[in-house]
């Protein structure tokens, strides 16, 4: 089930929400993060997420597992006058031991639709080169729109490229 969170949803799963932020960065996501991430930096880092989202500026999506959050992917919304019909999606997070069931997948559909909701037109989102990530995202119809070479550091010290995709979406 996915369920679109409110901002103090935060606290009620703060525990989940930090153990899935480890549990991709312990696998080696290119989410922002170099492992270990210590809990002050994860609490923070979600705190940063619900002060976004009390000024509508993102939205939380999160999928669960009847009662356990397994899953969650942002939408960081553009504020600039001009860019009001653009968002950004950031952190598809899919604890590993649910990964290649389609909670991925369901979760980006759930964020285009509450894109679409809320007047949102086109999404950008970047994701290292050759991930599993860079595949879902181009199977949904996400267009290469460029790549950066030495983008993102991994835990080892390896520069990585990224890939920026975008999609259009129809009303």
């Amino acid at each position: 089930m996915i369920q679109h969170l409110e901002p103090d949803d935060i606290f009620t799963h703060a525990d989940a929400l930090c153990r899935l932020l480890w549990d991709a960065v312990d696998s080696g996501a290119s989410v922002g993060f170099l492992p270990p991430v210590d809990p002050v930096t994860a609490l923070d880092y979600w705190n940063s997420v619900r002060i976004a989202m009390h000024e509508e500026s993102r939205l939380l999506l999160a999928a669960f597992d009847d009662v356990e959050l397994i899953a969650a992917v942002q939408l960081d919304l553009a504020t600039q006058a001009n860019a009001l019909h653009r968002a950004e999606v950031c952190k598809l997070l899919v604890r590993r031991d649910v990964r290649r069931r389609g909670i991925g997948r369901a979760l980006m559909l759930a964020a285009e639709d509450a894109a679409r909701s809320i007047g949102r037109t086109l999404l950008v989102l970047d994701t290292r080169k050759g991930d599993p990530s860079e595949g879902l995202y181009r199977s949904m119809g996400y267009t290469l729109a460029g790549e950066i070479p030495g983008y993102a550091r991994s835990a080892d010290g390896t520069l990585h490229s990224t890939v920026i995709l975008y999609k259009t979406l129809a009303g």
